[in-house]
């Protein structure tokens, strides 16, 4: 793909002629009810919250737009309610939770957590026979997260279980569902992670080695894109040697998890390793987001605690002249604005991933608009999510020619990405 600069005209010092006014993608930025991207999120389960973040008081959140309040009654069930009550429109924040439910402080409104009114005001009788009920999500707990799905019930999937969840050798924990925010629109996070040309310059060309990076992170790698059952990847291949080739590979899962791979190793052949994190993009909004972060711990490789610390540049925690000195993925990613305009860009041929998951979502859209399952989605009970990311190093000494090699690299990459190198050589 031919990179064609013409947003701005032709000639210098243009910046009077430059196009105004063009519109963000709200097909797929846009996340409330009944927007077509946020119908797509409704048929998924999100994380939304910590288990020990639900105390003896009510926790308010905002998911999809959408605000809500998370609790849990005496009974140790959990619940998932629109914050204004039914009668008065009170918060619900400031519910008193009780034995069956979440009573409303103003007037004593009383919630079961799937939103049955139990009593309505001063104990009167409740109207309707019981039949009227508050909005209600059901939960999921899972490795100490809570997990809300909030479409329609009857299209409700499977909790989407991924293969490494129950690796032999993989210990899975949970990071915080409240410390990481971005102030900006969701999919300007969620796909730098298809554009993996970003990591040889935010990472090292540009701004120098960072945290988490080796200086081989540098080399501009060869790269290929696949669609999944699941969603998404994409295959890395660097020379690093004469005789090795460093094979990264990077899954995204629908419609909002990124699964990272170490990238800091010894680049010995024969070595591979499992991703160590999972980062579940998560909008608060149309202009604000969350990650959340599973940890992959594999006994055959533990984890580091450098590892286990926040990543470098992920999140607005140093100074200001700092990030402008040494920018993270944070920076580059709210740096494009609350809400990135696809229109002002001009992409080239490192950004086929970004076109392609934008054509998945587009694809996935159509699906749901037609009453068909997303990708990605469960309905067989034990069914498993395959994922491929790895740093998998493989002895292949370097071919005769530059156009040789770089067909060896390929065929190395995919061999890698579809075969079983996991397994085979992964430390005992």
């Amino acid at each position: 793909m031919t990179s064609v600069l013409n947003v701005h005209g032709a000639g210098p010092y243009n910046g009077y002629k430059s196009s105004r006014g063009l519109r963000e993608d709200s097909e797929l930025t846009r996340v409330g009810r009944g927007t077509p991207m946020g119908e797509v999120f409704r048929r998924y389960w999100l994380p939304i919250a910590n288990v020990d973040e639900v105390t003896d008081l009510p926790l308010k959140i905002r998911i999809l737009g959408e605000d809500l309040v998370l609790f849990r009654n005496a009974r140790g069930e959990y619940g998932l309610i629109e914050q204004r009550c039914s009668h008065r429109g009170a918060s619900m924040e400031y519910g008193v939770i009780s034995e069956r439910g979440i009573r409303c402080a103003y007037h004593g409104f009383h919630y079961a957590p799937d939103g049955t009114i139990l009593e309505t005001g001063a104990g009167a009788p409740i109207a309707h026979g019981g039949r009227i009920c508050h909005g209600a999500y059901p939960v999921q707990l899972f490795q100490d997260m809570v997990f809300a799905y909030m479409g329609p019930p009857e299209a409700k999937p499977l909790f989407p279980m991924l293969d490494l969840y129950d690796h032999p050798h993989i210990t899975v924990e949970s990071g915080r569902a409240k410390d990481c925010i971005n102030e900006c629109n969701w999919l300007q996070v969620f796909e730098n992670a298809m554009d993996p040309a970003h990591t040889v310059f935010v990472h090292v060309m540009v701004t120098g080695t960072q945290r988490g990076f080796s200086e081989e992170v540098g080399i501009i790698p060869l790269l290929e894109w696949r669609e999944s059952d699941a969603g998404m990847y994409y295959i890395a291949c660097r020379r690093v040697s004469d005789d090795v080739v460093w094979v990264r590979v990077l899954d995204v899962v629908m419609p909002n998890v990124v699964l990272v791979p170490p990238s800091d190793d010894a680049k010995t052949a024969g070595t591979s390793q499992r991703p160590y994190l999972a980062t579940f993009v998560v909008p608060i909004d149309d202009e604000n987001t969350k990650r959340v972060n599973f940890v992959f711990n594999d006994d055959r490789n533990p984890l580091r605690p450098d590892q286990r610390a926040r990543d470098f540049g992920q999140a607005n925690d140093r100074p200001y002249d700092e990030r402008q000195r040494r920018p993270g993925d944070y920076d580059v990613t709210t740096g494009q604005g609350r809400i990135a305009i696809h229109a002002y860009e001009n992409l080239t041929s490192t950004d086929y991933g970004v076109i392609g998951l934008r054509q998945v979502f587009r694809k996935t859209i159509q699906a749901v608009a037609e009453g068909r399952d997303p990708i990605g989605t469960l309905r067989e009970e034990g069914a498993r999510l395959r994922t491929r990311t790895q740093n998998t190093f493989v002895r292949a000494p370097r071919a005769a020619t530059p156009e040789e090699d770089s067909e060896l690299l390929a065929k190395t990459g995919r061999d890698v990405a579809d075969g079983d190198f996991l397994h085979k050589w992964a430390p005992k």
